[in-house]
């Protein structure tokens, strides 16, 4: 391609020889970025019988892997992977009573962590926006979904961040409830993960 560039500048009368605006920026090779526990997080929003409620929650480990080309795109042509785990223990609404509520119905002793895993990354329009498909494991059962991230990579971290709906009966968990209060079971979901490049 710079060569092509080049003899259509010799054509017009130009200068011989490739120049640097003649050449896509070289891509990036595949490599994996640790994310960052502290930056990283996971906002949750649901209603109940009596009032909406919302947590925020930090603590996320995990890591990403993706190539990027020229443009700073991902190179969907190389394999992209990704992992991710947050402690169960680390959701907190604030409310007491509802936490305890939540713990109990999740059975976080015996499924103290929630984790996911990226098996496909395909473009949803312009860079940065992507297809993010992959797996969920909570309360002991694994769900597959497809949902919207912004993905970017530069300057040797990753940033990626989506929004989506959750039912959490397709977990095999009913929605909490408290004397005369009921808790929907469809909650919205954002997520920020933040990662540097891993040494």
């Amino acid at each position: 391609m710079c060569g092509l560039y080049a003899s259509m500048r010799v054509l017009r009368g130009g200068p011989a020889g490739p120049t640097l605006l003649d050449c896509e920026r070289p891509g990036m090779a595949t490599a994996r970025y640790t994310f960052d526990s502290i930056r990283s997080g996971v906002w949750v929003s649901g209603r109940s019988s009596m009032h909406p409620f919302n947590t925020e929650t930090r603590g996320i480990t995990g890591w990403f892997e993706a190539a990027t080309r020229g443009d700073g795109a991902l190179d969907l042509d190389r394999p992209v992977n990704g992992e991710l785990e947050l402690a169960v223990d680390r959701l907190t609404s604030g409310n007491a009573l509802y936490d305890r509520e939540l713990r109990r119905r999740v059975d976080a002793r015996r499924y103290p962590t929630i984790g996911g895993r990226v098996t496909k990354i395909t473009a949803a329009g312009a860079h940065p926006r992507y297809a993010v498909r992959g797996d969920i494991e909570f309360h002991g059962k694994t769900r597959s979904f497809e949902h919207e991230m912004d993905i970017e990579i530069r300057d040797g971290e990753v940033s990626m961040t989506g929004a989506d709906v959750f039912d959490i009966r397709e977990f095999g968990m009913e929605p909490p409830s408290m004397l005369m209060i009921r808790v929907y079971p469809e909650i919205s979901v954002r997520v920020e993960l933040y990662g540097t490049l891993a040494g």
